[in-house]
């Protein structure tokens, strides 16, 4: 099998660079090698040193490669566009630095999108105008990293932003051209968003780059869904599960992975609150199993 199993540094809790509760990211790629993964992903920007030589020194020591980073900016928000393109820029460069492939941009929580998250026919939808300049803010980014950087980009649905629920991703992808823009495939926001993972995955599997594997409890979801819970109150409790624990059926996707031909990276993605009791090298060393188990070798 040409598939890849890496992990992300938001399975050890690590959403903004800038957190103070964030783990030491040397001690980061020291698990992840650990737990028996090859790859890892940047994280946001400025959590590892902006130092290409210190970090790659590092993940040669574990033996990781880089595998892409995600761009978690505020497309949906004009007058942030100078904090997304300087993180964009700066994801870009720390990429190229290491060979790695894969630039992935979301769009981050909105508080006017928050409360529906997995509430599709409830949510706020953007005017026409909105939506055409919002979709030219992704359309820039992408052709940057494409054009300028090499890189391959896919867009990541999330729950809580602009860019959330089936409908809305299908119509970016109609919309952009895919020479620029692949899909980063996000097993469990898909799921949160209240649609099937699997489903799309056949339908759109010749534009997907790049696959997040993330599982997702459907009790915790239920909850957190009906209470219109915060994302990062549903990652603390516990709404990311273990993978195999959820509801996303992994054999199912490993079969439409296969039966296309795919070939590249599937990082895991167990988002945790940090500030709980929670075992990141357990989980993932947990996850790893599970994958070996069902067949991604």
């Amino acid at each position: 099998m040409s598939i890849r199993i890496g992990n992300a540094p938001c399975s050890w809790g690590v959403e903004f660079a800038g957190d103070p509760r964030n783990p030491d990211w040397r001690e980061v790629l020291r698990q992840c090698a650990a737990a028996g993964y090859r790859g890892i992903e940047l994280g946001p920007v400025g959590f590892m040193p902006e130092d290409p030589p210190q970090v790659a020194d590092a993940l040669a020591q574990e033996g990781l490669t880089l595998i892409g980073g995600v761009v978690f900016r505020p497309f949906h928000d004009p007058a942030a566009w100078d904090d997304v393109m300087d993180g964009a820029k700066r994801t870009c460069q720390a990429l190229v630095a290491h060979g790695a492939a894969h630039l992935v941009l979301i769009d981050s929580i909105a508080p006017r999108r928050a409360p529906t998250a997995g509430r599709a026919a409830e949510a706020e939808a953007m005017t026409t105008a909105d939506w055409t300049a919002f979709r030219d803010r992704i359309a820039t980014v992408a052709r940057m990293g494409s054009e300028e950087y090499g890189l391959t980009v896919g867009i990541h649905a999330h729950a809580g932003g602009f860019m959330d629920f089936e409908p809305e991703l299908e119509r970016l992808l109609a919309e952009v051209d895919e020479n620029l823009l692949k899909i980063c495939f996000d097993t469990g926001h898909h799921s949160y968003a209240g649609f099937d993972p699997v489903a799309f995955m056949r339908r759109h599997i010749d534009r997907i780059s790049y696959v997040h594997f993330k599982d997702i409890d459907p009790v915790v979801k239920a909850d957190v869904i009906a209470r219109r819970t915060g994302f990062y109150e549903a990652c603390g409790q516990g709404i990311f599960c273990k993978l195999g624990e959820g509801d996303v059926n992994f054999e199912a996707a490993r079969e439409t992975l296969l039966d296309a031909g795919f070939s590249g990276w599937c990082t895991v993605e167990q988002d945790i609150d940090p500030t709980l009791d929670v075992t990141p090298e357990a989980d993932a060393r947990a996850n790893r199993g599970y994958l070996t188990a069902i067949g991604f070798v």
